[in-house]
């Protein structure tokens, strides 16, 4: 599958290689009366590729993948994260300086626009699914505004995260229920989707902001720790409630998926997740008016246009943060 810029490689067993000046995926099992070229992309045209399961990387791609600026994302057959290969174009030294002296007050100060505008987007959500008695989460969206540390943030936003995800089931046709979030492991399916669409949307985030330069383990609001990409964590907290969210309850109210797409460790199957990529990549196209930009722009433009603003709030070419905001 191929977005503009991204490529999802999921076939097992193939290879993805270079050849005159195109990026080609190639099946290394492929029958002598098959062709193995199974999709081919100009380069210049690319900045993400993600692989899942058994897919290598030729040397000679790694090569140019590192000339080219394109970032090479591995997770597992089942949509795990694993790690990444980074360029090294994707660093610019003043960016990163900017970063790392971002001092509490500033911190706070993003963080808090972070956290308002998940708030508000989840009223939004709940609103849009017709669901009512969303007040707690209006005095909450306040609150988030006149904290004065990060802990009392976290306090906050765990409080309205609680309030949200009692009135998600809400929003699920019958047959589905959610009682509450769990993870590490996802205790049902609803949750398993819950998981697996915040894992690519915070891939997405760690691709917008490798391509603007910041470092996506360096947080404002999560705890720096070993391995964690801390600031896509920060930044994915916008997108939670209207993207992600959005996107499973659609999944599931749309008859997408079923129970019996579900593995016994509440996994999606082969098949069943070959269609949840095709699913979230034509989610991620689909447009929308941005509300700071005002104009049209795919879902994953909005995240890179994001990572923008948080650059520019960062270096001090923006009073603030804008963080994306939906009020309906």
């Amino acid at each position: 599958m191929f977005d503009e810029s991204v490529v999802y490689v999921t076939k097992q067993g193939t290879q993805v290689r270079t050849d005159e000046g195109r990026i080609v995926v190639w099946d290394v099992d492929a029958e002598e009366d098959e062709d193995p070229e199974l999709a081919t992309y100009p380069k210049e045209k690319l900045d993400t590729i993600n692989v899942f399961g058994g897919v290598n990387f030729s040397t000679p791609f790694v090569a140019e993948a590192n000339e080219h600026g394109i970032v090479l994302n591995y997770f597992t057959q089942n949509g795990k994260y694993r790690g990444s290969f980074v360029p090294e174009k994707n660093t610019i030294a003043e960016i990163r300086r900017a970063q790392y002296a971002l001092g509490y007050p500033e911190e706070l100060a993003i963080a808090k626009e972070i956290i308002t505008a998940k708030i508000r987007n989840q009223r939004t959500l709940l609103s849009r699914k017709g669901v009512h008695g969303t007040d707690v989460l209006k005095d909450l969206g306040e609150r988030a505004q006149s904290v004065s540390d990060k802990d009392d943030l976290r306090g906050v936003e765990g409080e309205a995260a609680e309030r949200y995800f009692d009135c998600l089931d809400e929003t699920l046709v019958s047959g589905w229920t959610f009682e509450k979030r769990t993870k590490r492991p996802p205790e049902d399916h609803v949750n398993s989707l819950l998981s697996l669409t915040y894992t690519f949307m915070k891939n997405e985030a760690m691709s917008a902001l490798r391509q603007y330069n910041l470092d996506p383990f360096l947080g404002i609001l999560h705890a720096d720790r070993h391995g964690r990409p801390s600031l896509a964590l920060d930044l994915e907290e916008e997108f939670r409630p209207i993207f992600c969210d959005a996107f499973v309850t659609r999944l599931i109210n749309r008859g997408v998926f079923t129970h019996d797409d579900f593995t016994t460790d509440n996994h999606l199957s082969d098949d069943a997740f070959k269609t949840y990529l095709s699913k979230f990549d034509d989610f991620m196209q689909e447009e929308l008016t941005h509300p700071y930009f005002e104009y049209t722009v795919t879902r994953r433009k909005a995240i890179r246009q994001q990572a923008i603003l948080l650059r520019k709030a960062i270096t001090d070419e923006l009073d603030a943060y804008h963080a994306l905001t939906f009020d309906r």
